[in-house]
């Protein structure tokens, strides 16, 4: 495991909270703020030489629990494209072809010119060929039907959502949290 890689921070009772570099998991390890870890990995910081030569050297779990619980009630992931276009896995739910993050675009379901709103449940990823023929229409009136139902993503989701490195001992942790609506592939 490099240092690119992030620790899995939890709240004490097993809900997601955010992803931390290693340098800020150390400084909870070294503050005693870590109430209990998981997994067999860890990343081993190393540190300067001591007067006798010998190099500090901190582990880290990948994946640790903090005192205080993770806010879940009424959880609501903040809205972006990146984010968007990972949970339809880069592919245009209206063509079904997959593309580049620079070729797709946020299509609302509703528009919003007819007061759809801005939610995970009413945009998909959309090709930009799509989106300019569905134009201002619904899916039906374009006769374009949608190939999945969107979904806004649990807390679970949206910490497999927000790391492109995910390692597979915190994979397996949270994937004890993900919908069957929720595509990882």
């Amino acid at each position: 495991m490099t240092s690119r890689h992030l620790i899995l921070r939890l709240g004490h009772c097993g809900t997601p909270i955010q992803w931390l570099t290693p340098a800020c998991a150390a400084i909870l390890v070294v503050k005693s703020q870590v109430v209990w870890s998981l997994g067999d990995n860890t990343l081993t910081l190393r540190g300067g030489r001591n007067s006798n030569g010998q190099r500090s050297q901190l582990a880290l779990p990948t994946i640790m629990a903090t005192q205080g619980a993770a806010r879940t009630q009424g959880f609501s992931p903040a809205l972006n494209n990146a984010l968007l276009f990972r949970r339809d896995r880069f592919i245009c739910l209206y063509c079904g072809k997959r593309f580049a993050a620079g070729e797709l675009s946020r299509d609302h379901i509703m528009p919003r010119a007819r007061g759809g709103a801005d939610t995970w449940e009413n945009v998909v990823t959309a090709c930009k060929r799509c989106n300019h023929h569905k134009a201002c229409r619904t899916p039906e009136e374009a006769r374009m039907p949608l190939l999945a139902v969107p979904y806004k993503p649990n807390i679970f989701e949206f910490t497999v959502l927000a790391n492109h490195r995910i390692l597979a001992n915190q994979m397996a942790f949270l994937s004890r949290g993900l919908s069957e609506r929720f595509r990882t592939s």
